[in-house]
């Protein structure tokens, strides 16, 4: 049996910034945690969740540092990464391209230095790339991020009473004008430039649109981990993961949401569902 070990990240409050509070992050770590368990084979201890004041950067860091070097020591061949949070913008921090923005997540601990986000307490696709690049060939990373990829496909709809884009934007003028106009890479491209495709990238949006914490199903969620989780319990992972977006998408469209989840890995293993990893 595939050894297995997953991190569910859910953040609705931010220590330095309380007007930034979501709502269903923590419920999509939940949900994203009992997924694992009752159709992935996922055990209680196969299993790291962090919520609010426990999701700061250093401890997210430290989880996903340890599941790496369990997986390069022959421990895990399969691991799983979910956050759920705001997602924003910074300056191209490696100034490998100087006309990139990069794409980041904020963790519990979110704190501005100066004009722009610290980087002590960010974290960047860049730092997700060199941490995943590290990983075997022979280990299968699958990543869930239902956070925004940028603002600029913020529309009024986004902006109903029972919805809120997960997205902040740069703290400053400045830090804004930094990223202002600027291609954003993204995780998945950076680890297929540096050759790696033993991956599977799950974005609840597009580079340029919003995601949504939304009041759906009685309660609050990212739009896309609900639809996501309520499709895969549905076919009792029966479904390829190319089937299951498609169903997702339409879920989405037909609440009215703006945004157009992403799946980024191998065609062979699009076509694929759970059971046979």
């Amino acid at each position: 049996m595939t050894a297995k070990k997953a991190l569910c990240v859910g953040i609705n409050k931010f220590k330095n910034l309380p007007s930034a509070a979501l709502q269903g992050c923590v419920n999509d770590a939940d949900d994203m945690e009992k997924l694992l368990k009752t159709l992935l084979g996922f055990q209680a201890q196969d299993i790291v969740k962090l919520t609010d004041n426990k999701a700061t950067k250093a401890n997210i860091i430290k989880n996903l540092k340890e599941m790496v070097e369990g997986a390069k020591s022959g421990k895990y061949s399969y691991l799983v990464f979910s956050m759920s949070s705001h997602g924003t913008q910074v300056p191209d921090l490696s100034g490998d391209e100087p006309d990139r923005a990069d794409e980041a997540f904020c963790p519990h601990d979110l704190a501005q230095k100066g004009n722009v986000w610290d980087p002590q307490h960010i974290i960047t696709d860049d730092e997700l790339r060199d941490l995943f690049i590290q990983l075997p060939e022979n280990v299968l990373l699958e990543v869930y991020l239902d956070t925004c990829h940028s603002g600029t496909g913020l529309k009024a709809i986004d902006l109903l009473l029972d919805r809120k884009p997960r997205y902040l934007p740069p703290p400053s003028m400045e830090a804004f004008q930094e990223v202002d106009g600027k291609r954003q890479r993204g995780l998945n491209k950076a680890l297929l430039e540096n050759g790696i495709t033993h991956h599977i990238l799950w974005a609840a949006c597009r580079a340029d649109q919003t995601s949504a914490d939304a009041s759906i199903g009685g309660g609050w969620h990212g739009a896309f981990t609900y639809f996501f989780c309520k499709e895969m319990n549905a076919s009792k992972n029966k479904l390829a993961r190319s089937a299951v977006l498609e169903k997702v998408r339409g879920d989405l469209q037909s609440g009215n949401y703006t945004q157009t989840p992403q799946l980024e890995c191998e065609a062979t293993v699009r076509d694929k569902n759970w059971l046979k990893e």
